[in-house]
């Protein structure tokens, strides 16, 4: 159960990340200068994803709950965060 709710949740944040990169792609933000570190972010993302599921599927479960969560942690504190700003109407700049 863990394993599928960090898995959904880990789909979500790069369906996110790799919607920034296709906007960023069509405005002119992402190019040569910053294409390493989109290539890093991409190849991380992907990294994690698949490596979840393969160790899922050679039977470790709680490693690869364990790599699932080094993305899925971030994307809650994100989520955390932009949920305070928007339902207490606060300045966060």
């Amino acid at each position: 159960m863990l394993f599928k709710l960090l898995w959904w949740f880990d789909v979500c944040v790069a369906v996110v990340i790799v919607g920034f990169f296709v906007i960023g792609l069509g405005d002119g933000s992402v190019s040569s200068f910053n294409a390493g570190l989109w290539a890093a972010i991409l190849v991380a993302l992907s990294a994690v994803l698949w490596g979840g599921r393969a160790l899922k599927a050679a039977g470790h479960p709680r490693t690869a709950s364990a790599i699932l969560s080094a993305l899925a942690v971030p994307g809650l504190f994100a989520v955390v965060f932009f949920l305070t700003v928007v339902l207490t109407g606060s300045r966060w700049n």
